[in-house]
């Protein structure tokens, strides 16, 4: 496997801003018994993730001052917190020991109904240790990190800066990570802003997906790929835009034919009803999966987000890290959406890709609504 080196700094140098007096984390998920063992091509996909992130690590020594490379197994599920060892590397023993003396680490890391209370207290000693904590952070594990309590309290405490990279393979260094950044903020910008005054939003798919939520006055988020100021964080690809649907107020359905990293064999249909997932249909085992998923919490069937992609160099459908970052698609995700806007902890958060969608607005006064994306164009 061949990785362009070059890419790999410009995490560092374009994206994140790391000097020479930075301390970076770099780490990666290793196949564990949680998981079911991958086979073929997902094998080969994850063997490839972890080479990735070991000449992510090499790179990254010969501009960092410090570099700390950690490697754990697996969670199992995207939006899961990592394990302890992770939380010690990024903020330091003496942060860890605080919090975990002070009993707040055990509610943090279950997301149970008292992470809430814990996040605010276990915030003040992050903040206390914030010297001590990473400068910066390139996470290529499987399992996405984006939505855990971790990643929330590095950047909004500790100032970290956050590339997300779950999924991560090596063509993207060629395709989406080479987009023109100046020009995807600039688009990015445009499209947040005409969303942005929307009480309502609908989405339309050809393939028979509906879906009405209240968008209300939730903040509307650019992912750019600028992570160069203290806090910032997003994903690598970037190209996003996205926000947190109200919670309890999401009716329709949702038509799925691709699953994070393939195509389904035939469509899986989410009914949805004020804001959860209340039945999954199909014949495909994804849908099997997702049940299991969906029956573990009920936090877990939560409409969690929409995002709408940005990216004009994101081009393949076949993983979803790219795939909702593609130009004209719209992307739905169940789960987890407290880190940025929502009210829902939960132990997972898993974006579904839409194809050629028609997105609608409308304003608080009401109206016969906006059209700001017809079957997959950006109507500017």
């Amino acid at each position: 496997m061949r990785v362009n080196t070059e890419a790999l700094k410009n995490i560092y140098l374009l994206n994140l801003g790391v000097s020479a007096s930075d301390k970076v984390l770099v780490f990666t998920d290793r196949i564990s018994k949680r998981e079911k063992p991958p086979r073929g091509r997902e094998l080969k996909r994850r063997q490839e993730l972890r080479e990735i992130s070991r000449a992510a690590a090499a790179e990254g020594r010969k501009l960092a001052g410090e570099l700390i490379y950690k490697e754990y197994s697996a969670t199992g599920a995207p939006a899961v917190e990592p394990p302890k060892a992770l939380w010690a590397a990024a903020f330091g023993e003496k942060c860890m020991k605080e919090l975990l003396a002070k009993g707040l680490l055990k509610d943090i890391l279950k997301k149970n109904a008292r992470a809430g209370a814990s996040l605010e207290v276990a915030g003040k000693i992050v903040k206390k240790y914030s010297k001590d904590a990473v400068d910066a952070v390139v996470a290529l594990s499987n399992y996405s990190t984006t939505h855990t309590t971790f990643r929330k309290l590095l950047t909004g405490y500790a100032g970290t800066r956050y590339a997300s990279m779950p999924l991560f393979d090596v063509p993207m260094l060629k395709g989406p990570m080479g987009v023109d950044y100046a020009a995807l903020k600039r688009s990015t910008r445009l499209l947040a802003n005409a969303i942005k005054g929307a009480d309502r939003v609908e989405v339309t798919t050809p393939n028979g997906t509906r879906l009405l939520f209240r968008k209300g006055r939730r903040k509307v988020h650019e992912d750019n790929g600028d992570y160069g100021k203290l806090g910032a964080a997003g994903n690598l690809p970037a190209g996003e835009v996205y926000l947190a649907p109200i919670e309890g107020t999401a009716n329709g359905r949702l038509v799925l034919e691709w699953a994070p990293t393939r195509k389904l064999k035939t469509p899986v249909t989410l009914l949805v009803k004020d804001g959860m997932v209340v039945e999954v249909e199909g014949a495909d085992p994804f849908a099997s999966y997702l049940k299991d998923r969906l029956s573990s919490c009920p936090e877990c069937s939560n409409i969690a987000e929409l995002g709408i992609g940005t990216n004009p160099m994101a081009t393949r459908p076949d993983n979803i890290l790219e795939s909702e970052k593609i130009l004209g698609t719209i992307h739905i995700a169940l789960g987890d959406n407290h880190t940025f806007g929502g009210k829902v902890r939960a132990p997972f958060h898993q974006d579904f890709v839409f194809f050629a969608p028609t997105l609608k607005v409308f304003p608080s006064s009401g109206g016969t609504g906006r059209v700001v994306i017809k079957k997959g164009r950006h109507q500017g």
